[in-house]
Formats: structure tokens, sequence, C-alpha cells
């Protein structure tokens, strides 16, 4: 009986503290990590991308998110990319989905709009500080064959 109350008390305990990280008014930031061959797209063969991404937490669970990077391929010039959008974390358990859009600079080659959806894991190793694999997509308007990304990246985040 002990240990179940034990287990009991402690999986609430659980439940308030996990519910505290996704309230509403929290700041984030992440910096993450993407290519090393982690992503593809028809038109480049590798690649290596930084991207920072900061939010803020509306309401309960739910994210707006502006972000910048940098992707150097070894095939096209460096691109720069802009973005907006939003990351909804479902019932507390650190996974979440997100929607935005993206402008993409690559030199004088094209300039591209690209629609993205993204589904990752916020894991908690520290009280504010998140490793959160996420792998994500990006439609481009341009050329869906040549420009179109699926990923994988791995970033660190710190909700204050």
């Amino acid at each position: 009986m002990k240990k179940k109350l034990c287990l009991v008390v402690m999986a609430i305990m659980v439940a308030i503290a996990a519910h505290a990280q996704f309230e509403s008014g929290k700041k984030y930031g992440n910096v993450s990590v993407s290519g090393l061959n982690l992503s593809y797209n028809g038109s480049e063969k590798a690649s290596f991308g930084l991207s920072a991404k900061g939010g803020y937490l509306f309401m309960d669970n739910v994210m707006v998110l502006g972000s910048v990077g940098y992707k150097k391929s070894t095939d096209v010039p460096a691109q720069l990319s802009l973005g907006a959008g939003a990351r909804y974390y479902i019932e507390q358990n650190g996974i979440y989905l997100g929607a935005g859009v993206n402008y993409l600079h690559v030199g004088d080659l094209y300039d591209d709009f690209l629609p993205s959806v993204h589904v990752g894991y916020a894991f908690f190793i520290g009280r504010c500080v998140t490793i959160e694999p996420e792998i994500y997509y990006n439609q481009s308007f341009k050329s869906h064959k040549d420009y179109s990304t699926i990923g994988f990246r791995l970033g660190v985040g710190l909700y204050l």
C-alpha cells in the first residue's frame, strides 16, 4: 500500500512540474543544428545549417516563434532564412507539433517562401533547459522537386 501511495504522489508531482513548463507567459530561446547529411532535397547532396529561434507562450501549450537561419551546402551558395510560426505542446509531455513559413534567400540564385511543418520533443535536462530533436518538412513554392526539404534538427532550448 505504501509503494502505491508513493507512486501516486510522485505521479502527481511530475504532472504538476510538467504543467509548469509550458505555461502562459514563458519566453523561449533555441539554437539548433541541422544538416550533416541529415536533410535531403533534390538539388543538394550535403549541407550544414545553424538556426536560432525565439518564442513566447501566449497561452498554455501554444507558442509563437520567430527564427533566423544560415545553411551552407556543397553545391549552392550560402542560404539565409527568416521565419515565423507557432508550436503546440501535446498534453504537457514535451511532444510538440509546429507550422510556419520561412523566407529563403540563396545568393543571386533565387528567393523562396517555404511553408513548413515539424514535430519534435522537448526533453528537459534541467529545470528550464531542453534537448530538442525535431523532424521537419519545408515545401518549396519555387520548385517542389529541387528545393523542398525533409530533415532532422537537434537543438538546445531555454524556457524562462
